[in-house]
């Protein structure tokens, strides 16, 4: 049976820590880990798009979650063409000249501070997210083909911001020949795109469910993920998910409105809704 995985965009977003989710003693950035593995099975980490991790950091995290947890990596802002604070950088790369040979070794770096997770299992997906910048044309496919021949040898999901790809019959095909998984979302403005997320790998499927505050992409960061999932709301995804589900190994919900708990109360209702629609008789 294909594993539908359900958790968070993250586990250690500020809010989150304050919300008073994590209970006392489990508070530190090994207790918060453990308990965060104790109720998802999955779970984004975001802050490599904001820095490159170390290898150390991730061998933590492969040592505490178990075996069959799944880590989904943001790739670091440099690879998807966002913009990148030179002190984002490694000291010594922040005076290189932005070219093709500043993306090749950032991109070596990445792949070596990641690594751990995957020698150790623990590898859902690197996940490329791709800035409303990028308009699809042939520049634009170039950019996307030379990202995943870097990372030829790894699992790669896209998540496309700018719309227009998904107006585009030619996206579901461009991503299959990349063997990349399209990533569907669910915002204010569209309650998925694509509204029905094509299957382009027979490994996984991804969505990320955004939030449906009416300040998506224009407020603060607050303004803009602040929503608080209904039940109903949610229960709207359960067909489409089954549709996923019929036609990848592997399915993964992570929930991106990070205000407070809100994330992971969302994803525990989603995680209950799923118990009749996922079970099998005994």
């Amino acid at each position: 049976m294909t594993r539908i995985l359900v958790g968070t965009c993250g586990w250690t977003d500020p809010a989150l820590v304050s919300s008073g989710w994590y209970p006392r003693g489990r508070r530190d950035a090994e207790g918060r880990l453990r308990h965060y593995a104790d109720h998802f099975p999955v779970v984004e980490a975001d802050s490599p798009y904001y820095a490159l991790p170390s290898a150390r950091t991730t061998r933590s995290w492969a040592e505490r979650t178990p075996d069959g947890f799944r880590f989904d990596i943001k790739a670091f802002s440099l690879l998807t063409g966002h913009p990148t604070r030179p002190a984002a950088l490694p000291a010594d790369l922040r005076g290189h000249p932005r070219d093709e040979g500043l993306l090749t070794e950032t991109w070596t770096r990445y792949a070596e501070a990641v690594d751990p997770l995957r020698g150790a299992g623990r590898l859902g997906t690197l996940l490329f997210q791709f800035p409303p910048s990028l308009a699809p044309g042939p520049e634009a496919e170039s950019f996307v083909r030379a990202a995943r021949e870097r990372a030829r040898d790894w699992p790669f999901a896209v998540e496309f911001r700018n719309p227009a790809w998904w107006h585009s019959p030619r996206t579901p095909d461009f991503l299959k020949d990349l063997d990349a998984t399209a990533v569907g979302v669910d915002t204010h403005h569209n309650s998925s795109l694509p509204p029905d997320t094509p299957v382009t790998t027979p490994r996984l499927a991804v969505v990320r469910f955004h939030g449906r505050s009416p300040h998506w992409g224009t407020g603060t960061k607050e303004d803009r993920f602040r929503h608080t999932y209904t039940p109903a709301e949610l229960a709207e995804w359960l067909p489409r998910i089954q549709t996923l589900a019929a036609h990848t190994e592997e399915v993964h919900l992570l929930f991106n409105n990070c205000c407070a708990d809100a994330a992971a109360q969302a994803a525990r209702t989603m995680q209950n809704l799923l118990i009749p629609a996922h079970s099998t008789p005994s």
